[in-house]
């Protein structure tokens, strides 16, 4: 911290805009966490002082009041110990999350209808705003496609590692029969970069489509051509934005969208534990999956990366992702560290 406070008061940083920014990102993302943790030991000290009192004078209620509170900040603190992992380059980024349904019709529509669900409950319970991008209803239920962004502080570095193919084990409500079925859903994540990040893109790699926009939105949103899609022809990434009034709102945030997509490409080339987010979405379907979710004939979700597992398959679908999210980021971190150290 205090190399970068000299850093700060460099005044010939303030001649590069782009450094002068980064470095302040970074020292703000420091702060943040250097006042969680003293905020912590704080409360601490003053939980123990409070729990010593409440002893001497025999108050259990007080005593018990004490350990929640101990319980609480024992979880904050481990919280914040993995939030002191996020040093990638791009970490401490808002996020845009994208969710596509597999094979599987109707079945994989509400699968992925039921991921975005899951996604933005982790996001509001974690006091991260969302947005709707664009979203792609299915025919019968769910969603065949949607993209949202997730504000707020280290979103990316959080979201990151939830890249790649979700598979889910159920009895169909849709089936008459009652039977058991296997749904597929991918889900991609990309830092929302902003304009001190140099993303080069050739126009003339780019194609524009216009459609009509559907779902909700008032009634202006089906009356002309304004949702927006770019696909890069090089790397076949497509993109599209639906939220904004008017054809001009949407193409300027699907550019934002695509230059997201791009950098998180080149974050991928460059972070060799990124790979397997690569491999992973290679394909919606068998073998390419990261994470299991049974709900028949037991209830189970596993991640496929790192063992962890619950039995608590509806508090996970309610947004209970943090397990999921911590070991994950470990394991990636240690990878990564690893290889720095080989």
């Amino acid at each position: 911290m205090d190399e970068l406070n000299a850093r700060v008061e460099d005044p010939s940083l303030w001649e590069r805009p782009a450094d002068a920014q980064a470095v302040m990102r970074e020292r703000t993302q420091l702060a943040t966490q250097i006042e969680a943790v003293r905020a912590i030991e704080r409360e601490l000290t003053d939980t123990v002082e409070y729990a010593e009192m409440a002893d001497e004078e025999g108050d259990e209620a007080s005593l018990e009041e004490a350990r929640a509170t101990l319980r609480a900040l024992k979880e904050r603190a481990a919280r914040a110990e993995l939030e002191a992992l996020l040093s990638g380059e791009a970490d401490g980024n808002d996020a845009y999350l994208e969710v596509n349904s597999g094979a599987g019709g109707t079945e994989s529509n509400d699968w992925a209808a039921m991921l975005l669900r899951m996604y933005s409950r982790w996001a509001n319970a974690h006091g991260y705003a969302v947005e709707v991008e664009e979203e792609t209803g299915g025919e019968q239920a769910g969603i065949k496609s949607a993209t949202i962004q997730i504000k707020g502080p280290n979103a990316y570095g959080w979201l990151k590692s939830e890249s790649g193919v979700h598979r889910l084990v159920r009895i169909s409500p849709y089936d008459s029969s009652a039977r058991r079925h296997t749904s597929f859903a991918s889900v991609g994540v990309s830092p929302v970069v902003d304009d001190t990040i140099e993303i080069d893109i050739n126009p003339a790699d780019v194609r524009t489509d216009t459609y009509r926009a559907s779902g909700a939105g008032g009634q202006h949103i089906n009356k002309t051509d304004s949702a927006v899609r770019l696909t890069h022809l090089p790397s076949n990434t497509v993109v599209a934005c639906q939220a904004g009034r008017s054809q001009h709102q949407n193409r300027e945030q699907a550019w934002k969208m695509l230059r997201a997509r791009m950098y998180e490409i080149e974050l991928q080339k460059r972070e060799a534990a990124a790979q397997a987010l690569a491999d992973a979405q290679t394909d919606i379907g068998w073998g390419h999956q990261i994470r299991s979710y049974v709900l028949q004939p037991y209830q189970m979700v596993k991640d496929l990366r790192t063992e962890v597992e619950t039995s608590d398959t509806q508090g996970v679908l309610d947004g209970d992702l943090d397990a999921f999210m911590g070991a994950a980021l470990a394991q990636r971190v240690g990878v990564t560290r690893d290889e720095a150290a080989g």
